[in-house]
């Protein structure tokens, strides 16, 4: 079995202040307060840290910064991947300078290359590198699905540890681990308990910034084959789910994050604020789960 990087993984947003520069100190700030409540890793520069507005300047930055912070409390996974294999690898090695402990790295999209060109993809950005790297699979953003026989073929290279997966078809997450030992983490919140009951090693969550304590009990429930104890845990915490993803994350996390007291600053054009109608529903579901 492959040693896996933590069980609650928080994809992190990324502060910014009054005119959206990056704010380092609250993101500092921001890391401390995850790994102190049920963080056992941090993913920076991902989807939810508005990973296409950042410049890579920006990113390593914050790879410095973060990695800094959780030296000894956790590990530090960085955003790394794009539609373009030699950024990809650019980026990757100023990420393995920063001192990270491994790159997640996303399908290409837009481009949509054809299987050949997707497993190429993923070789060369990880024989660029000496670090762990966790494919990220989301086909709702990148339009192409990462098959089980193409993951499983891929979990070949020997640095190519898991996936990030965010294709809700639970019936591929299964397959995949009758084929191969390559790690899995659930990359939708609501998949959490399934991937874990399933033997996964875990989540990259966005709701683990407001309750990642009680999604690592969700996972450590579901770990130890005490299923209906944690199943109704994490029903407990789906209503929470659905508030924060009602429209296109980060949108609503960084909303939620203002109303329970850690402002984390606004988003980078072209996503917007939450409408009044969004954050008077987020904030009744905050309310009920005692966040506000």
């Amino acid at each position: 079995m492959r040693q896996s990087l933590g069980t609650i993984l928080t994809a992190m947003v990324t502060p910014f202040d009054a005119d959206l520069s990056l704010d380092e100190a609250a993101l500092a700030a921001l890391a401390d307060q995850l790994l102190d409540h049920g963080s056992d890793g941090l993913v920076v520069a991902g989807t939810t840290g508005e990973s296409p507005t950042l410049t890579d300047d920006e990113k390593e930055r914050m790879f410095r910064c973060v990695v800094e912070v959780a030296r000894g409390r956790g590990s530090v996974i960085a955003g790394t991947g794009s539609n373009d294999t030699a950024h990809s690898v650019h980026l990757t090695r100023r990420a393995e300078a920063a001192g990270v402990d491994a790159v997640l790295v996303v399908t290409p999209y837009y481009n949509k290359p054809p299987r050949a060109g997707l497993l190429e993809h993923f070789r060369t950005v990880a024989a660029a590198t000496s670090l762990p790297l966790i494919i990220y699979n989301i086909p709702s953003r990148c339009v192409t699905n990462l098959p089980p026989e193409l993951l499983a073929e891929l979990a070949g290279v020997e640095n190519i540890v898991a996936v990030k997966q965010a294709n809700c078809d639970l019936d591929e997450s299964r397959r995949l681990r009758e084929l191969c030992d390559l790690g899995l983490y659930a990359g939708n919140d609501d998949m959490l308990f399934d991937i874990v009951a399933m033997g996964g090693w875990g989540g990259i969550c966005v709701s683990s910034h407001l309750v990642g304590e009680r999604m690592h009990q969700v996972a450590d429930m579901a770990a130890a084959g005490r299923l209906e104890e944690a199943r109704t845990l994490d029903d407990a915490l789906m209503p929470l789910y659905r508030a924060l993803f009602a429209t296109t994350n980060p949108i609503l996390v960084k909303a939620a994050l203002g109303m329970s007291g850690c402002p984390v600053g606004g988003l980078r054009l072209p996503l917007v604020e939450a409408s009044d109608e969004e954050g008077a529903a987020l904030r009744l579901v905050l309310a009920q789960h005692h966040l506000v």
